[in-house]
């Protein structure tokens, strides 16, 4: 045989192996039906044997459980073979003698899942340049590809088909009807796209959240602010650039302010010789940070609109609000000192960069272009994926949470309507007031 059949031989046989393996799951069963059908043949004789076989067969019709696991196997036998088919008909170079092996596939709200690995010579980057262009040959919404970090051949896919984040109903917060919280357990803010309760443990951290206006900033911003007050052992502290946003929430706060710098200074202040007091006793008692079980409550720190005190008034006033504000960033976690700022967008002509890059949890709401989304999440994460200028106008309070696990979270907030949001606030003040009495 010559090079040039034994080439075409090669490239044979090598296609019939890829489409075998490709419609393995229903090959398989065809199998199985042939081999059960020559059984009851050589046994029963016809025409009884088509009657057994049908008899076996019922049950995965007849029985739902049955039913539904045949359907799934088979629709993600044809998820596997489609996608691969669209990284097939990309040519991409390190893919062209071996594909990704697709390991699993399982379906989720936005669509499916799977799991790749990527063959030698090849990347995950390969397949994170070409998701646009596999999305688009498949007809999908959008593909996202993320590399497992604790292995740099292997891919989680998600082909995206619906936003399941686009619900018409708001989602009731779950502490909505709680008689108190403690702020050292986790809160939960939102549904991500799997339909999981995404929470947030903010002892140790603090958050800057951003977005358009009419995003749904204040409504999350709302959501951690009734948590901390319904835990009668948080000192609250409000600064309220708008006067009307955090006012509900008066009645539980050691000190509100509106939109004057100089106030919101002195609250900052205050709140800077107490971290210095709780640093003392720290270091006296030969501890690193404050606990829930060590008598020193955690002081709450609220700014909604950030960007007014950064930019409105005396200069020399503004100039002071960012270095304390600063400085409770920086040093005041391991002293009990969360901040909560909530701004339309924190660029560094408005927030300074040595303020805004220390906050560890960043939430981006809708937001009008990539660099906005970058600039509060962080540089290069619209790059891989997670733009929350993409959000449509009409998702209020959809976005990207970015906290515990290293990378941002699409998700949907939970929403606080106005009555419910002064329900709380009415039990929030009366579990302080008993706590007061009761001397907790």
């Amino acid at each position: 045989m010559s090079a040039q059949q034994e080439g075409f031989a090669e490239v044979v046989v090598g296609a019939v192996a890829r489409t075998t393996w490709a419609w393995r799951v229903e090959l398989a069963m065809l199998g199985v039906v042939a081999v059960m059908a020559g059984a009851t043949y050589d046994a029963l004789g016809p025409p009884w044997h088509v009657v057994a076989v049908i008899g076996v067969g019922l049950p995965f019709g007849s029985v739902p459980v049955l039913r539904r696991w045949l359907v799934r196997l088979l629709h993600r036998s044809h998820v596997r073979r489609t996608w691969l088919a669209a990284v097939r008909r990309l040519d991409i170079a390190s893919f062209q003698e071996r594909l990704p092996v697709v390991s699993r596939v399982r379906e989720v709200p936005a669509g499916y899942r799977l799991e790749a690995r990527v063959p030698p010579r090849g990347c995950v980057d390969d397949l994170v340049r070409v998701a646009e262009r596999i999305a688009a040959d498949l007809g999908a919404r959008d593909v996202r590809v993320r590399r497992f970090a604790e292995d740099a051949g292997r891919a989680e896919v998600v082909v995206v088909r619906r936003d399941p984040l686009a619900a018409p109903q708001p989602l009731r917060w779950p502490l909505a009807t709680a008689e108190r919280t403690s702020l050292w357990q986790p809160v939960p803010v939102g549904v991500d796209e799997d339909g999981r309760t995404v929470s947030m443990s903010l002892p140790e951290h603090n958050l800057l959240l951003g977005g358009e206006p009419g995003a749904g900033k204040s409504a999350a911003l709302s959501l951690l602010t009734a948590a901390a007050a319904l835990d009668p052992t948080v000192k609250l502290w409000l600064l309220d650039g708008k006067l009307v946003e955090l006012a509900t929430w008066a009645g539980c706060a050691e000190h509100s302010v509106g939109a004057n710098v100089a106030d919101a200074v002195d609250v900052l202040r205050t709140l800077q010789v107490d971290m210095g007091a709780r640093y003392a006793q720290l270091l006296a008692q030969r501890r690193r940070k404050v606990g829930p079980d060590d008598g020193l409550p955690l002081n709450v720190v609220v700014c909604d609109e950030l960007a007014m005190y950064l930019t409105v008034g005396d200069r020399k006033e503004r100039t002071e609000f960012a270095e304390v504000l600063r400085d409770l960033v920086a040093r005041g976690r391991a002293a009990g000192i969360i901040v909560l700022a909530a701004t339309q967008k924190p660029a560094t002509d408005i927030v300074p960069s040595s303020l805004r890059d220390l906050f560890g949890f960043r939430w981006a709401l809708r937001c009008a272009t990539r660099d906005a989304s970058d600039t509060i999440l962080g540089a290069g994460w619209a790059t891989l994926g997670y733009s929350a200028a993409e959000i449509d106008a009409g998702l209020r309070g959809v976005g990207y949470l970015l906290h515990e696990g290293g990378e941002p979270t699409r998700l949907r907030s939970f929403w606080l309507d106005d009555d419910s949001l002064f329900a709380v606030a009415d039990r929030a003040e009366a579990v302080r007031r008993q706590a007061a009495e009761a001397g907790e």
